[in-house]
């Protein structure tokens, strides 16, 4: 049988690494990847390796690697990553040599991994939140969103994948249940009581599997996935009964919460900002149950803090 392979950017990611992991797990076996990475020898990429993955090297600022590594290929999933740099003019250069190297390969479905430009629901200048180096709202949401152009505009056979927040979050960037001055627990997010679409990291992979899996029908195509969507109260419910403690939801603002200091803040105080007063827009976009079509074994918060659960009680 010969397999569709599947070039796999970010392979050693969160969203890149879950992908790669599911095609490779996959029983049906109608698929191959080709995992692509800057750390050949790392654990990740020598662990998909040794799973039946090809592992290839390729930096996404070299245009002629990038287009190597989708020679041959049915697909690709394409990503970037903002927080590395922090920059949205390298994050579009970026994108552009992702969409141009597809172009060039003729590939017959490629994922990209977006989020929505801002500006178009809140033109920059409005006063209600700063703009961000010049003219962002939003720098890592509004850079992925403008990007989608470079794979319209080359009417692509494309999947705009739009992702939310990753609960990894509340592992790897530090804004899991901390204890304040009080010593009592408390998570804190500027979102009010608005609901928060999220996800786990390894179900974005899943799910990009499952469009993989489910054709090409008729692309390009825009599909939001989410495991759940919660306040933060809820969040914090649901931290509680797994700690077997009291946790808090701290409801900071959006001022508040830009001034923490630590890198990307302004950026992070503006995306909560923005999800939570456009909510009833940014939560249409992403369905549970159509996400859970795509992907069956879809964690819920619950579910994803139970697998966690070291993360956050002390043995």
């Amino acid at each position: 049988m010969n397999k569709k392979l599947i070039t796999v950017f970010g392979a050693t990611g969160a969203q890149g690494g879950g992908l790669a992991r599911t095609i490779l797990a996959d029983t049906s076996g109608n698929f191959a990847v080709r995992a692509v990475t800057r750390k050949p020898d790392s654990n990740a990429a020598q662990a998909l390796s040794a799973a039946g993955a090809e592992v290839v090297v390729a930096d996404l600022d070299n245009a002629a690697i990038v287009a190597g590594a989708v020679q041959g290929a049915y697909g690709a999933f394409c990503i970037t990553n903002f927080w590395e740099h922090f920059s949205p003019d390298k994050e579009l250069a970026q994108a552009a040599t992702l969409a141009q190297a597809a172009a060039d390969a003729k590939l017959q479905h490629i994922i990209w991994s977006t989020l929505e430009d801002t500006r178009k629901t809140l033109p920059i200048g409005s006063g209600t939140m700063p703009t961000l180096m010049g003219k962002y709202n939003v720098p890592h949401f509004d850079a992925k969103g403008e990007a989608n152009h470079f794979f319209l505009g080359r009417k692509l056979p494309v999947t705009l994948l739009y992702t939310s927040f990753y609960w990894d979050n509340f592992i790897h960037f530090g804004m899991g249940p901390a204890a304040g001055a009080d010593g009592k627990l408390a998570i804190s997010l500027p979102m009010g009581d608005a609901k928060l679409p999220g996800i786990a990291a390894v179900d974005i992979g899943r799910s990009a599997f499952g469009i993989f899996k489910a054709g090409v029908g008729a692309l390009p195509q825009s599909v939001g996935i989410a495991g759940k969507h919660l306040s933060g109260t809820e969040m914090a419910a649901a931290f509680s009964k797994l700690i077997g403690k009291p946790v808090a939801y701290n409801a900071v603002t959006p001022e508040a919460y830009r001034g923490f200091g630590f890198p990307g803040a302004e950026d992070l105080g503006n995306m909560f900002q923005f999800k939570h007063d456009f909510e009833t827009v940014f939560r249409a976009a992403r369905s549970v149950e159509a996400t859970r079509k795509l992907n069956p074994a879809l964690l819920n918060f619950e579910q994803w803090l139970n697998v966690n659960r070291a993360a956050f009680v002390k043995a």
